[in-house]
């Protein structure tokens, strides 16, 4: 079996949890007998993590006077406001030649590429990146013409015209992995571009993956997919083997409480500040981190100064790779207080470096961890008193230490691949019993 899969990022450029869980379940996949995993992702760097599989740049696919076979495709992107021409592919001086021709038929449309028919990519979440999702999905109509394959799994909205436009031109099964929606993100409010290209997405594929029964609840009742469409399939975490010299040591003879991951709306970090100013009432030997960055940093560095905990909280910026298990490796609590996430690998990770974790009900690895301290997000009392008797019973930090390692351990990805290879059979059975 050939899988032909669409990823935004792929480490080691990663900016969070996406690229993270597409690098552990291919890693899964690939354990697998007689499975290949052709994974593609809008730029290729050269110096990606690739193991047991096949990586692919769209940057590096030749594109020019190439026939796309995109007839619902092309009805299905127009929700997409981009300034950007269609089909066929030229180099510059032929582009503005054409585009200016009075000849040019109607129906034919046109987009730059360079002389080498290539489009560009920048991989990043900024920018134009409609266009840049419009792009990809072009091209992802010619890798599927170019490549032999059985399944196409599609990660995240990003990647959803991608999907659509490769099941155009291969007529092969489509399967899109949630790993988030737009509300999640939002905080409610979805950005309407977004819905419509995650409906649309979700509509257009055989099956849909969610990563948990809370993101399944929020693709039924808010996208209107059929409930037996799709399948819960948890993330899990790959193994890790801990350094003998982290690259940064605790220079304080305090506490540690952690927060890790993007200073944004969709992770609650206020509530994060709240609760430390709270816990900073009763006790003093402690200090709080907050380690990432996003759109709400300096509002958080402001909320601090106001509390005047400031002398007690600290700010440390994007974290990655070994920086992250050395910030970990430091902490006595790490705390997650989301308001809505539709999974969490960091708890695990904290959990595989011996740091009990607190984290909120809201969040979708809730559903699977027993040893893990949980709250409301908003709830900004119980999570300080939840932070005041880990900090202060060190039998307690022990327990969830001790068994929280174990429950960890058990969640390998290689399980979770397993089941998406079922979902995988059980198109391909279905396709055959089609045509047969």
């Amino acid at each position: 079996m050939r899988v032909l899969m669409f990823g935004w990022e792929f480490p080691p450029h990663i900016s969070g949890g996406l690229g993270t869980a597409c690098f552990g379940l291919t890693r899964g996949l690939s354990y697998i007998p007689d499975l290949q995993v052709l994974f593609v992702v809008p730029k290729a760097f050269g110096d990606e993590e690739v193991k047991g599989m096949s990586l692919i740049g769209a940057n590096h696919v030749p594109v020019k006077h190439r026939k796309l076979f995109m007839k619902y495709f092309n009805g299905t992107l127009d929700y997409i406001e981009v300034g950007a021409k269609l089909m066929p592919y030229t180099q510059p001086d032929e582009y503005y030649r054409l585009k200016k021709s009075e000849k040019t038929k109607k129906k034919e449309q046109y987009i730059q590429t360079d002389e080498m028919g290539l489009l560009p990519f920048s991989g990043a979440y900024d920018g134009d990146l409609l266009q840049e999702i419009h792009n990809y999905a072009l091209v992802a109509n010619i890798i599927a013409q170019d490549y032999s394959f059985d399944v196409i799994h599609a990660h995240d909205w990003l990647t959803y015209p991608a999907g659509i436009a490769a099941k155009e031109a291969a007529g092969k099964p489509l399967v899109v992995h949630v790993h988030a929606t737009d509300f999640d993100r939002s905080g409610g409010s979805a950005n309407p571009a977004v819905f419509n290209i995650e409906k649309r997405g979700m509509e257009a594929a055989d099956k849909v993956i969610v990563v948990s029964n809370l993101t399944r609840r929020t693709v039924i009742e808010k996208y209107g997919i059929p409930e037996e469409k799709i399948t819960t399939v948890y993330n899990a975490v790959e193994p890790y083997v801990h350094k003998e010299k982290p690259l940064y040591k605790k220079g304080i003879n305090e506490k540690l409480v952690t927060f890790l991951g993007r200073i944004t709306m969709q992770k609650g970090p206020e509530y994060f500040v709240e609760a430390a100013s709270r816990v900073l009432q009763r006790i003093d030997n402690v200090r709080f981190v907050m380690a990432g960055s996003g759109d709400m940093m300096h509002r958080m560095i402001r909320r601090a100064a106001q509390l005047k905990i400031m002398d007690k909280f600290h700010f440390t910026g994007f974290l990655r790779g070994e920086e992250v298990f050395s910030m970990l490796a430091m902490s006595d609590l790490y705390v997650m207080p989301s308001v809505s996430e539709p999974f969490g690998i960091s708890p695990l990770e904290a959990m595989q470096s011996n740091v009990p974790v607190l984290i909120s009900h809201q969040s979708g690895v809730a559903e699977i961890l027993t040893y893990a301290i949980k709250t409301n997000f908003w709830d900004v009392d119980a999570m300080a008193d939840a932070i005041y008797g880990v900090l202060k019973y060190p039998s307690l930090s022990k327990m969830f230490v001790k068994h929280g390692r174990k429950e960890v351990e058990s969640l390998k990805w290689e399980k979770s691949a397993l089941k998406v290879k079922e979902i995988y059979d059980g198109l391909l059975t279905a396709g055959s019993q089609k045509s047969g």
